[in-house]
């Protein structure tokens, strides 16, 4: 069988250098590794139970750090628990901040739900920077498009933003591929990222244009719940009555007994072998199984792999 080129890399210079090969985001400048760490559950834990969280990230090689202002929303901590939390760690732990690329969303803001107006964006950014305690954020995102913002005024307010030095750089989450484009169009830089929901379960990427885009632009891709949210990782009788979801770990499981690692690695690897490289953000907020996901680096992924996983995915077979 054939091995996807993509993973050929990622192990030949994991091998080679003792890290995973970087990715850059877009054109920014910035580089990071392969699998970053999401946070959306990141609020509720105490300053030395982060902390926990963060180091093993950083143990599997993470640099990319991806938070949202609303993460904590609906729980005890409220509207920005997310990046409070963080930013009490940040202070607990000199030079931690230094070995992160750290990334924050805004746009959500219950009950209006979106908002990315110009003057909303400068505010939600000044006061993302005071609950995080820092001065600069590496990677700002508008977190799901605002269909009453003109895209010229969203690009406006990012490049304000940039101008300023309160960002480095500017990506979206959970835009359309034409939506994309429309931004891409205004601003005066070039977008670094575009986060869209991709897994094994979540294949519309693939289809509706997005990663397609991603790739024209030049532009990075940040995968939101790479294990389908959670479900990928979860054992197989957690899957009962889910038809399509046992054949996806069914195709999984058949991979990782081959390649000697636990699933959910291998739900990562499907995802960086597409050659847009997206970048799967770990969601689990277990130590164990955030190092557990340094084991992508490892597989070996065929190309009759992939595609077997890409039509369990579908149903059906492919055309």
């Amino acid at each position: 069988m054939t091995t996807v080129a993509v993973e050929s890399d990622w192990q030949m210079i994991a091998n080679r250098d003792g890290a995973a090969a970087r990715v850059a985001l877009g054109r920014s400048g910035i580089e990071v590794a392969p699998l970053g760490w999401g946070m959306w559950r990141f609020a509720g834990a105490d300053v030395a139970t982060a902390l926990r969280r963060i180091e093993a990230a950083l143990e599997i090689g993470c640099t990319l750090f991806d938070t949202a202002d609303i993460y904590g929303y609906g729980t005890a901590e409220g509207f920005g628990g997310a990046e409070r939390l963080l930013g009490l760690v940040l202070r607990s732990t000199p030079g931690l901040r230094q070995r992160m690329v750290l990334a924050t969303k805004a746009g959500i803001f219950p009950p209006l739900p979106y908002n990315s107006s110009a003057a909303y964006l400068v505010q939600a950014c000044e006061k993302s920077l005071q609950r995080l305690g820092v001065e600069c954020i590496d990677l700002f995102q508008i977190h799901r498009p605002d269909l009453l913002a003109h895209p010229a005024e969203v690009a406006a307010a990012l490049a304000q933003l940039r101008q300023s030095g309160k960002i480095r750089a500017a990506g979206v989450s959970n835009y359309s591929a034409a939506q994309l484009d429309a931004l891409c169009q205004h601003l005066p830089f070039p977008l670094a990222s575009i986060q869209p929901e991709f897994s094994p379960l979540a294949i519309e990427p693939l289809t509706d244009g997005v990663l397609d885009a991603a790739m024209r632009l030049g532009v990075a891709v940040l995968a939101w719940s790479p294990l389908g949210q959670g479900r990928l990782g979860a054992a197989s009788s957690d899957q009962a009555g889910d038809v399509r979801a046992a054949a996806v770990i069914g195709a999984l499981e058949r991979v990782a007994l081959r390649a000697g690692v636990p699933r959910s690695a291998v739900a990562y690897a499907w995802v960086m072998a597409h050659p847009s490289r997206p970048i799967p953000l770990i969601g689990s907020q277990n130590p164990s199984r955030i190092r557990e996901a340094a084991a992508a680096y490892e597989v070996q992924l065929q190309r009759e792999e992939w595609y077997q996983i890409l039509e369990a995915a579908r149903g059906e077979p492919l055309p």
